[in-house]
This record gives C-alpha cells, structure tokens and sequence, in this order.
C-alpha cells in the first residue's frame, strides 16, 4: 500500500535506552527494529510502522503523530493558514523530509515526504 496525502503514516515514539525498549517490544509483541545510526531505530510488524528516537531529556509526551503529504512545501503552507504553527521547520532525514507542527491546542505533530529529486 502506498501513502497517502493526510494520512497517520507513522509514529515516533522517544526512549532513554534503544537496546532495553527493541528487547522489550520484540520479546514482548513481535516487533522488528532498523537501526539507522546510535540515535534511531525505527519498527515494523506492529500494525503501523514507527521508530523510537533515543534522548535524555525527560519523556512528558513521548510519542509523535507522523502525517504523509506529497507536496511538503504546499501542505506546510496550509498548515500555517489554517493557525498552524511550525515548530520545527522542514529537514531532511534518512528516507524524506519532514517538519512539525503545533495545532491550535499545543499538540505537535510531524508531516513527511519523499527526499526531492536531484
């Protein structure tokens, strides 16, 4: 199946320790991990793919809502007409680009795409 524009498509959730939460989530549900570098590892076989991003800081709300969206430029401008607010401004990572937004309540969600054509 393909993505599809303002779709979840994934979910990046934060953890303290890599190896003790792929342990966990193998062990205890099936789920299968790639690593990409020290900081990353993203899951499949989970019923919609996501990925555990390693940090220090303290987990209040560990878990972020990734969106799809084609046309990155035009969806990020909607976002922001519509009383979005970006939060973290478009960037480019191992498989796209994405950005984030705040919604009108606070809540921060992340739209990606595809890498550009070079």
């Amino acid at each position: 199946m393909s993505a599809k524009n303002n779709h979840i498509n994934y979910v990046e959730l934060k953890a303290k320790n890599l190896e003790r939460i792929k342990a966990f989530y193998t062990e205890a549900f099936g789920w299968t991990f790639t690593d990409y570098g020290s900081g990353y590892t993203a899951f499949a076989d989970s019923g919609l793919d996501g990925g555990f991003q390693l940090t220090d800081e303290d987990i209040v709300n560990g878990g972020l809502v990734v969106l799809y969206h084609k046309d990155l430029e035009a969806i990020k401008d909607k976002v922001i007409a519509c009383g979005g607010k970006i939060s973290v401004d478009i960037f480019s990572f191992p498989g796209g680009r994405r950005f984030h937004f705040l919604d009108p309540s606070g809540n921060e969600l992340a739209i990606w795409s595809e890498p550009e054509a070079e």
